[in-house]
This record gives C-alpha cells, structure tokens and sequence, in this order.
C-alpha cells in the first residue's frame, strides 16, 4: 500500500435520466462534481497533483476536457476505462500516486454522458469469451445481455441452494427503500415485494425494478498524504483507505458457471486482499456500498464478501441482516438500482457515500456509529475493486 492516504474531499452530482438533461454534457458535471469536491476538501485544483478520470461513452483524453472546467495547471491526467469499475479504478489510480510518493495531493473523477452503446465490428469483443460460455450453457435469447448474465446466475444460485425468487426482490426492496432518503438518487420511491416481483420480466427471476437504470451523473474524490492532511489540520473529516486491491478473470471466470462468469470469483480474491491489507475481516465492517446492477449480484456478493456462506446470501436478505437494525447496512445510498449507475462515475459515488457515512453526515441514511465502511465495485470483462475505509 506504500504511503497512508486519506479521502479528504467529496462530491457528486444528481443521477439523472439521460433523456431528462439532454444538454447537460460531461465538462458541466465534472464542473460541479469536481468543484464539490473541492470544496469538501478545502484545497484548490492548483493543490492538485495528479488526476485519474474515469468513463467509458467518451472520446480519448475526455479526463482532460472534463478538468479543464477545473483548471489549467498542466497537471498530469490518467484516462481510464475499466467497465463498471472505473469510477473505483480512477480512484485507484489517485490512491497510487499518493501512496508511491509521486504526489501529496490527487484527484479522482469519474463522469458519464450515456448514451447508445455502439461496439466495433472490425475486432474482438472484450466480453466475446463470456458469451461464448453463457452461449455453451444457455439457448439464446432476446433479452438484454447483461439480464441474461446476471440472470443466469441467479438461476444457478437458485438451482444449486434452493434460494427462492422472493430473496432476490426483497434487494431491490430494501434498497429502493433505501433511496428515499438519497437526493442525488434517481429514484426515490420505495416498492413492496409485490410491486417489485410483478414489475416488467427482464428474465426470470428478475424483473424491470430489481436492474439499474441508464443513468447520467459525475462524482469526486479528493485523496491526500497523512503529511498533506496533518500540515493542513484535516485530520478530523478525513477517512482513510485502509485497502484496496483489484482483479481480472481467472479460468474459473469461463469454466465453472454462471455464478463464476458475473465475477463472484474475482469479488472474492479481491475481498480476501483487502481484508488481508487493512487487518479487517466482515465482521469487522458496518456499513458497505456493492455492486448491485442487479439483484442477484448484490445477493451473490454477500457470498463473495464474506458475509455469510456460499449458499446462504438468501437467508441474509430475508433476515433483514443487510439493512438498518441488521448485522450491515448494505447500499444505504439505494444501491445502482435506486440511486442510478453512470458507469463511470459509480465508483466514486460509492466512495462519495461512506466517507459521508464515517463522517456522520449522511443525514437520515446514517448508520448509526459507523466506523469501518467497505466498497465493491464490479466490472465485466472484467475488474473487481473492493476498498476498505476506516474513520480518523
């Protein structure tokens, strides 16, 4: 891990519906986002170091655009595209440069203008060996892709330990629930099981409100040295990353199933670093923000975490150990299935989220005594971060 580094700033724009701010462009989130951030942190850009920007619908050297709305300081800017886990990744790499020494002060921002996803054809698909599997196992169908992946998996999660459809919708119930107290949420409307589990079929088990929804937004992350932070007098709002630590595919990802293929593999080798880095184990956390495009994954991550045993993420839900009055409270913030998932600025809504909940100030989402907070970002094809937050 090299050097201690601190989150000393935050920020994070509304999720939003991409059709509802169609003009609203990337430079104008990163603006806002960054700006927060900032703030938060009470240092200016000219403070900062060294830049990770993370997104994946955006043109080469988008990180560079979007900071200019900050600044020009000819600060270096590291682009990155990681899937789902870039906005984590972007973190990773400001954490990097802090604790290699290479910079006292870093930012991490993470943005996303969605739109339609348009692959080349002239070359490899980056997730073509996951369907080749997911294809060797399952008949085709015409429902989205990534339904049918995380679906798939929930199908097996089912067949091999009995877990019924209702454990699955009760995620979404809990974190749309959950939403209601989030702002900067895109929804914000709590369901019964009811309505969830007779919401529009994806591919069973899921349905329309157990999935995230296309989402628009930025948010920031400001992370400093233990120097930078004592000769500024930060000390008391600053959060340390206690541990971070990242992964790829394994042959287990291609060869062992559906639940293996979504990443439950890479969750869990990713999880066991960390938890090996900061000293923790699950027991040890109070308050988790994870990877929930959907509900299976969020059920299937509990396993990965170490939450409970392989089989048993079914029980946990059920027993309302994953949310307020529960053993965890898991995706205060309503999860990427309420709050809403720019993919390239999930990651550091995520981070965003704990460190407001280790401060205290996470207003009626707040977990009561919350001192040690653990992120799980995922992306296919694949990248799996988990990083570990301690309260100063």
């Amino acid at each position: 891990m090299g050097e201690r580094v601190f989150v000393i700033g935050v920020g994070m724009t509304d999720f939003v519906k991409p059709s509802s701010r169609p003009d609203w462009d990337y430079p104008d989130m990163v603006r806002e986002a960054g700006s927060q951030a900032l703030a938060d942190a009470a240092v200016a850009y000219t403070d900062v170091q060294h830049v990770g920007a993370g997104y994946c619908f955006g043109d080469t050297t988008a990180g560079q655009r979007a900071v200019y709305e900050l600044g020009l300081t000819g600060v270096p800017v590291v682009n990155v595209n990681n899937a789902c886990a870039t906005g984590s990744t972007a973190l990773m790499v400001a954490r990097s440069a802090v604790a290699a020494g290479m910079a006292e002060c870093a930012l991490a921002i993470g943005f996303e203008k969605m739109g339609r996803f348009m692959p080349y054809t002239d070359r490899a698909y980056p997730l073509d060996r996951h369907l080749a599997a997911m294809a060797a196992r399952h008949d085709a169908s015409d429902a989205v892709i990534t339904a049918q992946m995380f679906g798939n998996a929930g199908r097996e999660h089912m067949e091999r330990y009995g877990t019924r459809p209702e454990s699955f919708a009760r995620i979404a119930v809990k974190n749309h629930q959950h939403s209601v107290h989030n702002p900067r949420a895109q929804f914000r409307k709590a369901f019964t099981l009811e309505e969830v589990m007779a919401s529009p079929p994806l591919y069973p088990p899921l349905t329309l409100l157990q999935s995230c929804p296309t989402s628009s937004g930025a948010a920031a992350a400001v992370v400093a040295s233990e120097r930078f932070v004592h000769e500024r007098g930060l000390g008391s709002r600053a959060v340390e990353i206690a541990a971070q630590a990242m992964a790829t595919d394994f042959p287990s990802t291609f060869s062992d199933g559906d639940i293996a293929m979504i990443g439950a593999d890479l969750t869990r080798a990713v999880a066991r670093r960390a938890y090996e880095q900061s000293g923790l184990g699950p027991e040890d956390v109070d308050v988790i923000e994870l990877h929930d495009c959907f509900s299976t994954n969020e059920l299937i991550t509990y396993e990965g975490l170490g939450l409970c045993e392989p089989g048993k993420g079914g029980e946990l839900i059920d027993a309302g150990a994953t949310t307020y009055g529960g053993r965890w409270v898991v995706n205060p913030s309503g999860g990427l299935i309420s709050k809403g998932h720019p993919i390239g600025a999930t990651g550091l809504a995520q981070c965003a989220e704990l460190t407001w909940q280790l401060r205290g100030e996470a207003g009626a989402r707040q977990v009561d005594g919350a001192r040690v907070a653990l992120q799980h970002n995922l992306g296919l094809g694949g990248a799996a971060v988990v990083t570990i937050y301690l309260k100063a």
